[in-house]
């Protein structure tokens, strides 16, 4: 089965305080290098990130990979812009694709083995929709069959993937990852994770350097 993989990397982080999210450092990788490596890891199909804001130095960084970098000039209008750019590069080139997985850069704790067993649940359960439960939220990661890639098109301003899940719940499998809470849009989270996730990471810190 062929996965295709779209990972969202657009944004400003406005609330960052001048931080360019994509490029703090966890466990010695830049969040973005850190997502689309785990993605490349995976080997299920091709990978596709969404570039925006601070286009250049974040491709800088992803430069040696073996992924597709797109530009989408519409990022401010909201994140259904720039899935729809990665849906398009995507399939416009790989028509052959059985499923999609959407990746945010903004969630650490994502790993190879949550990938692996997202897959399996796919394959397993016969659903179209395998996402992840954290918190009250059912998000990203997320994977679609492709009998909702027309349906991802369609989706205007911040309506996403969630949006998608939550028309088809019937059709969706959940995947416990509570871990998926963290999610880096400001220095507070930035700190509360330092504090929750230290002992963890062996007392590497996140960091912009």
């Amino acid at each position: 089965m062929k996965i295709g993989t779209i990972i969202l990397a657009a944004g400003d982080a406005s609330r960052m305080g001048g931080n360019i999210k994509q490029l703090l450092v966890y466990k010695g990788q830049t969040l973005v290098r850190r997502t689309v490596e785990t993605a490349i890891a995976l080997q299920s199909g091709p990978v596709v990130v969404v570039l925006g804001a601070n286009r250049d130095q974040i491709a800088t960084e992803l430069r040696t990979l073996p992924v597709t970098l797109v530009d989408n000039s519409a990022w401010p209008t909201g994140q259904a812009s720039s899935l729809k750019t990665g849906l398009a590069a995507l399939y416009l080139t790989h028509k052959d694709i059985d499923a999609v997985l959407v990746l945010h850069i903004d969630q650490p704790m994502v790993s190879l083995g949550l990938l692996l067993h997202m897959r399996e649940v796919w394959q397993d359960e016969g659903k179209g929709i395998v996402a992840c439960r954290y918190d009250t939220q059912l998000s990203v990661p997320a994977l679609f069959d492709r009998k909702y890639i027309d349906e991802l098109l369609q989706q205007k301003d911040d309506k996403g993937v969630k949006w998608v899940i939550g028309r088809h719940r019937d059709d969706c499998t959940e995947v416990p990852f509570q871990a998926g809470a963290v999610d880096l849009d400001s220095p507070r989270d930035i700190e509360l994770f330092r504090q929750a996730y230290l002992a963890a990471s062996s007392g590497e810190l996140l960091s912009d350097e």
